[in-house]
């Protein structure tokens, strides 16, 4: 019998627009539990190691404290989450959560006390509300089914004052910059990721069109503003290829979000 996970699960016809795909959700867990074996490697490879810088500089941004309980969803193998575990002063708990049960198995392969892991759907928290006062996400808000819906989860689960920590792909404003990113991310990065993994899911041909059709650095910020937070910061990475946005949780919820 074929593993359903190793299917072709992103196609052309899909790609074009991937967010509006309305088994979106399903096909990006395939996807992430397909390619789960290979996926730092490959992470680290097509970044040329930037991408443990861009999760270091989330967790300086976040400036984590000792007393703070951290929520790291979409969390994948777990990278962010050891990020944040290996912090000094290392927070009173890490919580990793991801839905794809592949990642999580790897990811709880390497652990600490301070450490959890949770196989958890973003839209639909098994966790108190007011619980963290941290909740972080790399590079996963553009693989959510309803983008809106996942940050008033963050929203939810977030203690008074607590803070989002979101890292994810961006368009380089820079002219030059952009082209060269676009030619790399669309050209480049789909064969060498796809031959080093050996996928037959699609999901490096999703990569690229995830990140050039996901909502823009402002749209993400109105977001965030909608569900209930405020004190936005934006801080690009490397020529802004990457951005960590920081929003605190507001004290009282807006009624429209």
């Amino acid at each position: 019998m074929t593993d359903p996970d190793q299917q072709t699960v992103w196609h052309e016809q899909n790609l074009a627009e991937p967010h509006a795909v309305r088994d979106k959700a399903r096909r990006v867990r395939a996807m992430f539990n397909a390619v789960a074996p290979t996926y730092e490697l490959v992470n680290t490879l097509t970044s040329f190691g930037r991408d443990a810088y861009w999760r270091r500089r989330a967790v300086e941004l976040s400036r984590v404290t000792g007393t703070d309980r951290v929520l790291d969803l979409a969390c994948g193998t777990g990278d962010l989450a050891r990020a944040f575990a290996a912090a000094r002063p290392a927070p009173a708990l890490v919580v990793g959560a991801d839905f794809a049960g592949e990642m999580i198995r790897r990811a709880a392969g390497t652990s600490s006390p301070a450490m959890r892991w949770c196989q958890a759907d973003a839209l639909s928290l098994p966790f108190l509300n007011e619980q963290f006062t941290a909740v972080s996400c790399a590079f996963g808000v553009r693989n959510l089914q309803d983008l809106k819906a996942g940050f008033r989860e963050v929203h939810r689960v977030l203690s008074p004052d607590g803070r989002a920590v979101i890292l994810e792909f961006s368009n380089p404003s820079a002219k030059v910059t952009r082209a060269l990113f676009h030619f790399y991310f669309n050209r480049m990065l789909p064969a060498i990721a796809t031959l080093i993994s050996r996928d037959r899911s699609g999901a490096y041909r999703y990569l690229p069109r995830s990140v050039l059709r996901f909502a823009s650095r402002s749209q993400i910020v109105n977001l965030l503003r909608e569900v209930g937070f405020e004190r936005i910061e934006v801080h690009p990475l490397t020529f802004g290829i990457a951005v960590v946005y920081l929003a605190a949780k507001a004290h009282i919820h807006p009624v429209n979000a």
